[in-house]
């Protein structure tokens, strides 16, 4: 049985000893282990049951560590690391050979960021380790953004969840990858494509690559409900479409009123795309679990933190 706690020696503890925990971040919680050690990180692919394919994330403690993991910054990647460091960026550079294969999936990049929640930050100083943290949740399943979402599934897998309360970005890091040493969006995510192009200009998406990806969050089905789930723009008439089924409705900030309707959950009243992400992978799981025949979701508008918002509604109906 996993324990949800707040304390950082008894986690500190089960990492040196080349077990798993579970750790919060602003963006969702990490299912975390040594980087190093063989045994925790095929212990995270085997509790997560991902493919061995899909690279992990490595979570350092400071800017100052990255020159121990990393062959090459580009000054790019300097600017970002500056400008976002701590915090939802992950930054996918030229790894040095301390890096394991396992990690990085066979590629010679690795993934790597400064989370930004002061408990996982003590942590990681506490450690003489990054830590490899994926999305504390089985592959392809709604990312967790509580601690009772990762104790949910993983009860009997891990001895430990550290608590640091609900994540307050809500949904995962954006990665960026460099290719002749300019800078490519992998994933989107909690960094809005707009805040990075203030930084470095102008930016590239290459989001989708189901074969060998070259970051995580890549694949096309990701992220889902068990329940069946549908992305509209027009949800008066998918509701209509679906009277006969079980609804459950999710929108951006409009209550629709219809019998069909047997759950919603509306993500922002006031229309602020922070909140809605903040908000969005708790009410999935929420969701999931009232009986549904189908989700149907509103697609949010397509820009800022909206169009991260809606790549992971995409994925959770493939």
């Amino acid at each position: 049985m996993s324990i949800i706690s707040t304390d950082l020696s008894k986690a500190a503890e089960l990492l040196n000893n080349e077990e798993l925990v579970a750790i919060p971040t602003e963006t969702v919680y990490g299912l975390a282990g040594n980087i190093f050690s063989e045994k925790a990180v095929k212990a995270i692919f085997e509790t997560k049951e991902r493919p061995f394919f899909n690279p992990l994330i490595v979570h350092i403690p400071n800017i100052d560590y990255l020159e121990t993991i990393v062959d090459a910054i580009p000054e790019k990647a300097k600017l970002l690391a500056e400008a976002f460091w701590p915090g939802p960026i992950t930054l996918v550079l030229k790894k040095k050979s301390i890096i394991p294969d396992l990690i990085t999936g066979g590629k010679d990049t690795v993934a790597v960021r400064i989370p930004n929640h002061p408990l996982t930050l003590e942590l990681l100083n506490q450690l003489d380790f990054p830590l490899a943290a994926p999305s504390a949740n089985p592959f392809n399943r709604i990312s967790p953004t509580k601690a009772e979402h990762v104790e949910s599934y993983f009860k009997d897998k891990i001895k430990m969840v550290l608590d640091g309360g609900a994540c307050k970005s809500g949904i995962e890091s954006t990665i960026i990858g460099f290719e002749n040493s300019e800078p490519i969006i992998y994933r989107l995510g909690s960094t809005s494509i707009e805040a990075i192009e203030a930084v470095v200009g102008t930016i590239e998406i290459k989001n989708k690559k189901e074969v060998a990806p070259d970051a995580p969050g890549m694949l096309e089905r990701h992220y889902a409900p068990k329940t069946k789930t549908i992305l509209t723009s027009h949800l008066k008439e998918a509701v209509e479409a679906n009277k006969n089924l079980r609804i459950g409705l999710l929108t951006y900030n409009d209550i629709l009123n219809d019998d069909a309707i047997h759950f919603k959950i509306v993500l922002s009243e006031g229309k602020n795309l922070e909140e809605a992400a903040s908000k969005l992978y708790d009410a999935l799981h929420q969701l999931d679990q009232q009986d549904l025949d189908l989700i149907i979701a509103e697609r949010l508008p397509d820009y800022g933190l909206g169009k991260s918002i809606n790549d992971r509604l995409t994925r959770a109906t493939k």
